[in-house]
């Protein structure tokens, strides 16, 4: 089982990235992915949720109306399309998985996650 996840960069105020999390070793279609970030300094946040269902939870508020996540499972891949980026969303982007068939996204924010992508860093330039 793993996760790849990729596509950050350095990018201005105001402008747009798409993250992929690409997984392998397991289908996509009965697992729900959570994105997490982590700050220079600050602990470890949950981001959004993709679950099974393919339902989109937000944990973060300030992300509302900003980032939203997809899934395609043919790909076995998800996406963390964000917009409006903002210096504060500078940080290193994860994707987590607990690879626990019809886990809800509220059960892997809780949970000791069993696997990581390696983290893409996203920088914003104010």
């Amino acid at each position: 089982v793993q996760l790849q996840a990729f596509g950050g960069g350095l990018v201005q105020a105001g402008g747009s990235l798409r993250l992929s999390c690409a997984a392998s070793g397991f289908t996509l279609d009965y697992y729900s992915i959570v994105w997490f970030r982590q700050a220079p300094g600050k602990e470890r946040e949950g981001v959004l949720c993709t679950s099974y269902s393919n339902d989109s939870t937000y944990y973060a508020d300030s992300v509302q109306g900003r980032f939203t996540i997809s899934r395609d499972n043919a790909k076995n891949t998800v996406y963390l399309q964000m917009n409006s980026l903002k210096p504060e969303d500078t940080a290193v982007y994860y994707c987590a998985t607990d690879v626990v068939p019809w886990e809800s996204c509220d059960d892997i924010i809780r949970a000791d996650i069993d696997y990581w992508g390696q983290g893409t860093l996203v920088t914003v330039s104010s």
